[in-house]
């Protein structure tokens, strides 16, 4: 079972690549609750080197606040997670698939919540692959 939803982007330049996810992603309703810099952590806890990796943690709350009314444990899958990472000469956009909320949990309530997000995630990942 694929949980991702992924594309590469043609530019080489991570901030560049960081600074349109933020934007593809707010223009689509999500802000950003939590960023995690793979990177420098791993470089500073384990001094170990790493190509340049991001988690965001993206959150719609009309979309959020439907999931924890269906089932209020959702919220161990929230918020959604947008990796933006190098791979190789390119910059790789990956989020995890909302319909694995459905898949994971079992709760066909939660079908349309998912659907709705996995739209806006498609939507903004589109307008990164966008001329």
């Amino acid at each position: 079972m694929s949980y991702d939803r992924t594309v590469r982007l043609a530019t080489t330049d991570f901030d560049a690549a960081v600074a349109a996810v933020r934007r593809v992603l707010a223009d689509q309703g999500f802000g950003v609750l939590t960023e995690i810099d793979v990177t420098a952590t791993l470089k500073a806890k384990l001094d170990h080197d790493m190509e340049d990796y991001l988690i965001l943690g993206a959150c719609n709350p009309p979309l959020a606040r439907r999931a924890l009314e269906t089932d209020r444990s959702i919220g161990l899958l929230l918020p959604c997670n947008v990796v933006v990472r190098r791979d190789g000469d390119q910059m790789l956009v990956q989020a995890l698939d909302p319909g694995t909320m459905v898949t994971l949990t079992g709760l066909d309530a939660l079908g349309p919540v998912a659907e709705e997000a996995t739209a806006r995630l498609d939507a903004a990942l589109a307008a990164l692959s966008a001329p």
